[in-house]
């Protein structure tokens, strides 16, 4: 996916977060950026459904503890029907179990609420590119995972495993999504999908998380 240029549309965003307090200034800051369009801002899941099909819409920046429809629910949905929305969690929480769940669920970035109005900007336009956003945070609390939880990180990669399938691997390891990995390798979704079986069978990865988690181990990202 190629990066957008200033002559193009503005990022069309969708702010999801349950206290109002928090969604309205944050959906009036992002609005002063010159690239980003806040098109919708939702109390809970079911209205970030609901914007988004009402789009279009490029990114949702996505608290994670919100009622009727959470925000990993949400992601995994949209991760389903909407492959094409890109989502940044935005959150208080940086436990290991959210994050994972998280980007399981198909997360592009993960942000805590420390981050500054650049930060999310900068992550809002890496996900509409296609890329991955962890803040430092995260990023050290994915890397204490593996060192936490050895047994499944530790185990070294089948030899079986072919150039291709390691490329899928760092890039899976990276935060990409299909959609970004099969740009990157100049191949279909299909195929990348299709490594992605073959890999996760012969590695015994259970999801794209522990697949996160084995790409760091292996020292691919």
């Amino acid at each position: 996916m190629s990066e957008r240029t200033e002559s193009q549309a503005p990022l069309r965003v969708v702010v999801a977060d349950d206290q109002a307090a928090v969604r309205e200034p944050l959906a009036a800051v992002l609005a002063l950026a010159e690239d980003i369009d806040v098109v919708a801002a939702a109390a809970d899941g079911t209205e970030v459904l609901t914007a988004v099909a009402a789009g279009p819409v490029d990114v949702v920046l996505m608290d994670l503890r919100m009622p009727r429809m959470d925000g990993i629910e949400t992601t995994r949905r949209l991760s389903e029907e909407h492959p094409e929305v890109a989502v940044v969690v935005l959150t208080t929480f940086a436990d290991d179990d959210s994050i994972l769940a998280a980007l399981s669920a198909g997360a592009r970035g993960y942000l805590t609420k420390n981050a500054g109005r650049q930060d999310i900007i900068r992550a809002i336009r890496a996900a509409a590119a296609g890329q991955s956003v962890l803040d430092r945070e995260v990023q050290n609390r994915l890397l204490a995972s593996v060192r936490t939880k050895p047994a499944a990180p530790e185990q070294p990669l089948p030899e079986d495993i072919t150039r291709r399938e390691r490329e899928v691997l760092t890039l899976i390891g990276q935060g990409l999504p299909n959609r970004a990995i099969a740009e990157k390798l100049f191949i279909s979704e299909a195929t990348v999908k299709t490594h992605i079986n073959n890999l996760f069978a012969k590695a015994g990865i259970r999801d794209r998380a522990d697949a996160v988690r084995r790409a760091i181990a292996a020292g691919l990202t």
